[in-house]
């Protein structure tokens, strides 16, 4: 009997106060208020370490949702991903604490030059001891684009293009600047790293020109674990290029992993290389109908307007004027709202309305049950080809409380879910060395 598979369990955070499910950091039940206190970040690092939580996945926004209803009034009044701090330097507390848990952050290629990027990430690494990842974004807000320098957000296929080039710096001053016996620190000789094995890049790229070296030296991973989340055709490529861990969300899953498992393969890749990572957000309850319950209360807390906002960004169009009590079927599906035309096809009864549809965006990757439904829904979706999941919390810590205390130990008995951390880097915990796989693209600029 084949034994089952080992799914990877990360904690998806943002450090702000409203990350997805806008509206509950009202509630009494969620500590989201204290987003810019240390010592949540830290109590939930070691929550989740003891539970063997993979990594704490935490989300970034470069720019503000400032196009629904012409303004950023509604995201600034309801905290809709505003105010945001930077989420890298919650690591190094987070990490002092814990032994195991990874920490991925997000950074785009558009918000810092990869030469300084690179000095961060490295730095990370270090003081992390290797446990450090990063989640590849190339920013879709106009706004961040236009706060970093920028006079529009770039083409998508351009930030993309962009990306590619950036990663190649990266690759070449991670992986190949320093040669792996640089360093000799010599105390009598008064010898600390070898000149003639730390060499400059001299990078020319189509929008990079970096000479080198690197600054720092090499950290236990060189390259952090690269995460990254894009699903167009360009995203595609780009993860079958650069990625490891991929962030999905939502429907059409199998044919995407599908995909970008053989694109893989074009770039000397196994399909194997890659662990493909599903959102979704848990409703636990002692039964059913308490977790039926509980959503419910939850779905009454949530506020539409802020959704909307947060929909209006991820479209590049206002919906502010939409009537929200209207049918979707009943709205023209030309032009960019097109897309939405499957949302309405979703109710026989064309009834669904963009209220509904906020809601949905919101709460739709909700799992309801007891702990033992949750399981087994997690266990067969699984089988589908995920190889793990990004837990989203509606409150914090309790959802990722009720996780550990009821799910957990379901999961564990049936192998789903580590008991203990294996040994080593959080690459090589995942995939068994702490360096980039051979076959990976960046592996090519080693010395």
């Amino acid at each position: 009997m084949t034994p089952p598979k080992r799914l990877l369990f990360n904690a998806f955070s943002m450090n702000c106060v409203s990350h997805i499910h806008h509206g509950l950091w009202r509630r009494p039940d969620t500590r989201q208020l204290d987003y810019a206190s240390l010592d949540p970040w830290v109590e939930l690092a070691t929550l989740l370490e003891r539970a063997k939580f993979d990594t704490l996945f935490l989300a970034d926004v470069s720019g503000v949702y400032d196009n629904y209803k012409g303004s950023a009034e509604t995201a600034i009044r309801e905290a809709m991903q505003i105010p945001i701090n930077d989420p890298s330097l919650l690591i190094p507390a987070m990490a002092h604490a814990t032994e195991h848990l990874g920490f991925a952050f997000t950074g785009s290629v558009l918000a810092e030059h990869p030469f300084n990027f690179a000095r961060r990430a490295s730095t990370l690494d270090h003081l992390t001891d290797g446990r450090i990842a990063w989640n590849i974004v190339t920013s879709y807000l106009p706004s961040a684009a236009q706060n970093l320098g920028f006079d529009d957000l770039p083409r998508h296929d351009d930030r993309y293009d962009r990306g590619d080039d950036y990663l190649d710096v990266l690759y070449k001053l991670w992986e190949g600047s320093w040669e792996d016996d640089a360093v000799v620190r010599d105390t009598g000789r008064g010898i600390y790293a070898d000149p003639a094995k730390v060499h400059r890049i001299d990078h020319d790229g189509p929008y990079y020109r970096v000479p080198g070296p690197h600054l720092c030296e090499p950290s236990r991973q060189r390259t952090p674990l690269l995460f990254q989340a894009g699903s167009s055709d360009r995203g595609r490529e780009f993860a079958a290029r650069h990625a490891e861990c991929i962030f999905i969300v939502g429907s059409g899953r199998e044919k995407l992993i599908a995909d970008v498992r053989a694109r893989a393969e074009k770039f000397g890749r196994h399909p194997d290389d890659l662990k493909f990572c599903l959102g979704v957000s848990l409703v636990i309850g002692g039964t059913e109908a308490e977790a039926q319950a509980k959503a419910a209360e939850l779905g009454e807390t949530l506020s539409v307007d802020a959704g909307l906002a947060h929909m209006s960004g991820h479209l590049g169009a206002d919906l502010g004027a939409v009537d929200l009590t209207k049918p979707i079927a009943e709205f023209d599906f030309n032009g960019v709202l097109g897309f939405l035309k499957s949302f309405a096809d979703q109710t026989p009864d064309k009834t669904l309305t963009f209220g509904d549809l906020a809601r949905r965006q919101m709460s739709g990757q909700w799992l309801v049950g007891s702990a033992e439904q949750i399981a087994d829904r997690l266990e067969a979706l699984a089988a589908t080809g995920i190889d793990g999941f990004n837990l989203v919390y509606a409150t914090t810590p309790g959802t990722f409380v009720d996780f550990i205390e009821g799910v957990a130990p379901i999961l564990k008995q049936r192998g789903l879910m580590q008991s203990e951390y294996a040994d080593g880097a959080l690459r090589e915990k995942l995939f068994g060395s702490p360096r980039l796989s051979s076959r990976h693209p960046g592996a090519r600029f080693r010395r």
